[in-house]
């Protein structure tokens, strides 16, 4: 099994720059994986100084399918694009500023063929961001193509 930390960020996601919402991925088991981003000025989901909603959405995406690929990855297996099939119970509380460093973390609840549900949460410190329930469905496309 290789080491989180051996593992470039670009070999565990499809996403490539300038649409990439997560800095690391910290640690990854069965149950939970933890993501860390700091929010630039130059990110695209920023204005105002602020992410946007719709980026705290991706980054919890982006946070699913790093533990994917990390899970791929580990069992010889390419990595597969996945697509958002639906969120539930989407609480923003709050965005986060530029500097900001925020943690996402995210909590499986089921895996039925290629459809995985988790529960997601980002915070920052100890200030939760936001939360929700995503279903994540994988296609067949490799990362690669």
């Amino acid at each position: 099994m290789r080491a989180i930390e051996d593992i470039a960020l670009k070999e565990l996601i499809p996403q490539r720059p300038p649409f990439i919402m997560i800095d690391r991925l910290v640690s990854s088991d069965k149950v939970y994986s933890v993501t860390e981003l700091e929010v630039r000025p130059d990110n695209l989901f920023v204005d105002n100084g602020r992410m946007s909603a719709s980026g705290l959405v991706e980054n919890i995406a982006q946070t699913c399918a790093a533990r994917i690929g990390y899970i791929n990855l580990n069992s010889g297996e390419t990595v597969k694009i996945g697509v958002i099939g639906s969120i539930s119970n989407l609480n923003i509380a709050s965005t986060p500023k530029v500097g900001e460093h925020i943690v996402t973390t995210i909590q499986l609840l089921e895996e039925v063929f290629q459809v995985t549900l988790v529960e997601a949460m980002v915070k920052s410190g100890e200030e939760e961001l936001a939360r929700c329930n995503m279903k994540i469905a994988l296609t067949d496309i490799d990362s690669k193509d």
